[in-house]
C-alpha cells in the first residue's frame, strides 16, 4: 500500500538499549479531508526520511501492522501500526 502526503513531522532517530532502532513521521494527506497519519520507520528503514525534511510531498510504501493485547482482567484490545519501508519525493515537489 502506499500514502501520499505532505511530510509535517520528523522525530529524530530513537535508539533503545537492545540497539532497535525506530523513527516517526507524519505525512498529511492531500484530500477533501486530510489526515494526519503517523507512520513507523523501524530498524534500518529508520533513515530513510534522512534524504527528505518537512514540507515535502511524498509517497510512502506502507505496511498496515495490527495486533492484540489482553489485560490481566481479560479485556482485549486490538492496535493498528502503519510501518514505512520506502519514501519516494514527488517529482512536482522536488
Amino acid at each position: 500500500m502506499e500514502i501520499k502526503g505532505e511530510i509535517i513531522r520528523i522525530a529524530p532517530v530513537e535508539t533503545f538499549a537492545s540497539g532497535f532502532q525506530k523513527r516517526n513521521i507524519v505525512i498529511r494527506t492531500q484530500e477533501s479531508y486530510p489526515q494526519e497519519i503517523l507512520i513507523e520507520l523501524l530498524k534500518d528503514k529508520a533513515d530513510l526520511a534522512d534524504a527528505h525534511k518537512e514540507g515535502d510531498t511524498v509517497t510512502v510504501g506502507i505496511n498496515i501492522n495490527g495486533r492484540m493485547w489482553e489485560s490481566p482482567t481479560g479485556e482485549k484490545k486490538w492496535f493498528n501500526t502503519i510501518v514505512g519501508w520506502k519514501i519516494i519525493k514527488d517529482a512536482a515537489g522536488a
